[in-house]
């Protein structure tokens, strides 16, 4: 990515624009960047922004100046299509995505849809809460439809899986955590988070899974997944952008085992993960990196040398907009 100066942007009706405090480096900004999943390029990554209001548009309504919001991946949607209409709107025909589609937070101001910008909990820190409103609202929707059973594997323990794994124990589950083969690290850390077990992707569950949440962006992962969980289980790919599934015999999914995917997120859910991430006493693990540091933060991530997440802290002094883009 190249960092670029721009005018300061105004804010449209119904948008804000905020000064960004923190944003967090999600594998989505990833796959954006390796032009994996679409975008309108060239475009600034970054969809787990926590910025303070500093100015409005027309008929902005319960937004302050000097307030902390945070912004997440949709941006926008249609509000006409029959997604929007159904209570669906993570699934509209016409949305419009956080660093994909209108410019994100890899920079010291973003624009925002004011009525798709979500409260920040007190309990958290700027930097602490960036990871939420990806890696967590993502998190939680997986857990969701995973359903209510009690041993629940987590397959990639990057990091959504150290958020939602704790609202899992908070919940009173058992976590089984699945990582890279020989990954000492990830599993020592899944263990400290209260994981029951943690081992190699390569390796037998030790016990039959209720369900399974695939986090990691590998194909591969699901017939693994499937053969882990008991009949009448659920293997759930929490990503955006996975690689080919391999074929596997029907007698693995047979038993009325189900795949299924997530996509995008509500802004219910938004507002109720929320509402109990303070209650839930989640510690989030975060690497802070200065804004002109993006491009090594990404490296890293890429390498698997981070626990938890990375996030990027711009210079508070400049009133310049600076950003980064592929």
């Amino acid at each position: 990515m190249r960092r670029a100066q721009r005018p300061l942007p105004e804010p449209g009706k119904g948008e804000v624009r905020l000064r960004v405090l923190a944003c967090g480096i999600c594998r989505t900004d990833l796959h954006v960047i390796d032009g994996e999943v679409q975008a309108n390029l060239p475009i600034v990554p970054g969809h787990e922004i926590v910025g303070l209001v500093d100015a409005r548009g027309e008929d902005v309504e319960g937004l302050e100046i000097g307030q902390r919001i945070g912004v997440p991946w949709l941006g926008r949607t249609c509000g006409a299509c029959p997604y929007c209409h159904g209570g669906r709107e993570n699934l509209c025909d016409h949305p419009t995505f956080t660093g994909a589609t209108r410019d994100g937070g890899f920079a010291t101001h973003v624009i925002a849809d004011a009525a798709f910008c979500l409260p920040i909990p007190e309990e958290f820190d700027d930097v602490s809460a960036a990871p939420l409103l990806c890696a967590g609202l993502i998190g939680y929707r997986s857990l969701a439809m995973a359903g209510e059973g009690r041993k629940i594997g987590l397959y990639g323990f990057g990091a959504s899986a150290h958020i939602i794994a704790q609202v899992a124990r908070w919940q009173g589950r058992e976590l089984y955590a699945f990582t890279r083969p020989g990954d000492v690290r990830s599993q020592e850390f899944a263990r400290s988070l209260g994981c029951a077990w943690a081992g190699g992707s390569d390796e037998p569950s030790p016990v039959e899974l209720d369900a399974a949440i695939i986090f990691a962006a590998v194909g591969a992962l699901v017939p693994a997944a499937l053969k882990a969980v008991h009949k009448g289980g659920r293997v759930v790919c929490a990503g955006i952008h996975m690689s080919d599934i391999p074929s596997f015999p029907y007698d693995d999914l047979w038993g009325e085992r189900a795949i299924m995917s997530v996509a995008n997120l509500t802004r219910e859910d938004g507002r109720d993960f929320m509402a109990i991430a303070g209650k839930a006493g989640i510690r989030i693990t975060t690497t802070a990196f200065p804004l002109e540091q993006a491009n090594e933060a990404i490296a890293m991530l890429r390498r698997g040398e981070l626990d938890g997440a990375a996030v990027l802290v711009p210079d508070q002094t400049t009133r310049a907009c600076n950003t980064f883009a592929p």
